[in-house]
């Protein structure tokens, strides 16, 4: 099973650069880091640092939006970071949440999303398109081009990577009905653009709280994201949509602390990692033996104000118990 993990721009951007690199001598696979620019720091100049402090990692962002930046500048931004990275760069586009609310726009549409990735993908293959009635395209190229991932959480999103992109992060939980559920989905929008999925990268965001205290890790449903959104809605209203394929009926008007502890913890072993290092393990290999899930993509939980800091404890974990757990069984 591979494991990437999400790093924001929470020091300096050398600082996280050398944090990054940390996180390939814990035996991550990869790091994505977010595109927020009110952060004030740059994702690609960042995973540009930290493409010269590693050997292996991927790198990518997680994750740009075609709302902030264009999509022209994005298929030049992947292509640089694959000059800079070469084989170890991934481009991922979804609609924004936190970037687009910080300038006062609506996330993209999901015909937005499907110009935006139809256009990179085409331009990161040398083609000419045409802009405003100006035609362009790069001047350089890679090859292969940098693969293009859509991030993707509700239905229709998740429908339209099968559509059209090289692969998709997904954020649908652990769950075996809910991993079905949204691989339909992912098959319906291949079947929509008369392909098949060979070759298609799935990798299954993870929402991750590690502690030595097990039944405190597993309380974050009954936490708020900010004083207006629950933890489990963001970063949207999707989430209840795929607890209800695991089988967990939650209004869409509840009240996280109106969730009883046990409910909490059937939502968490359905949601993601959510315990002792141990616990973490064991779900993680239970997903690989229920669902045949590869790839994770371990996102550690955090409020709207604890967003940028650094995941030093799911570093720890991961290094000293979980990756070396699933080594062990390779």
């Amino acid at each position: 099973m591979k494991v990437d993990i999400r790093v924001p721009v929470g020091l300096p951007i050398q600082e996280t650069a050398d944090f990054i690199a940390g996180c390939e001598a814990a035996g991550f696979s990869g790091v994505g880091v977010h595109d927020h620019q009110h952060s004030g720091r740059d994702v690609f100049l960042t995973l540009a640092l930290a493409a010269e402090r590693t050997s292996r990692l991927t790198l990518y962002p997680a994750t740009s939006n075609p709302v902030t930046r264009h999509p022209m500048v994005l298929a030049s931004l992947a292509h640089s970071l694959e000059e800079v990275a070469p084989g170890r760069a991934r481009l991922t586009v979804g609609p924004g949440y936190l970037s687009v609310g910080n300038i006062g726009r609506p996330r993209a549409t999901v015909a937005a999303m499907r110009e935006a990735i139809l256009t990179i993908r085409r331009l990161l293959r040398g083609e000419r398109l045409e802009f405003n009635g100006v035609e362009s395209r790069l001047r350089n190229i890679s090859d292969p081009p940098t693969p293009v991932f859509m991030t993707a959480a509700g239905p229709r999103m998740v429908e339209l990577a099968g559509e059209v992109a090289d692969g998709a992060l997904l954020l649908v939980g652990l769950h075996p009905k809910a991993i079905d559920a949204a691989r339909r989905r992912l098959e319906i929008g291949a079947a929509r653009s008369g392909r098949n999925l060979d070759g298609f990268q799935t990798i299954f965001i993870t929402p991750t709280t590690v502690s030595d205290d097990g039944p405190a890790a597993r309380r974050f449903p009954q936490q708020w994201f900010r004083p207006d959104q629950p933890y489990l809605k963001y970063p949207s209203d999707s989430n209840l949509v795929w607890l209800r394929e695991a089988g967990i009926d939650l209004a869409d008007d509840f009240v996280p602390e109106g969730i009883s502890d046990a409910l909490a913890d059937e939502i968490c072993d359905a949601f993601g990692l959510f315990g002792t290092p141990a616990e973490c393990l064991a779900r993680l290999k239970r997903a690989r033996d229920e669902s045949g899930i590869d790839h994770v993509f371990i996102f550690p939980t955090h409020t709207q104000e604890g967003g940028y800091d650094m995941p030093r404890a799911e570093v720890h974990a991961f290094r000293e118990t979980i990756i070396p757990g699933l080594g062990a069984l390779a």
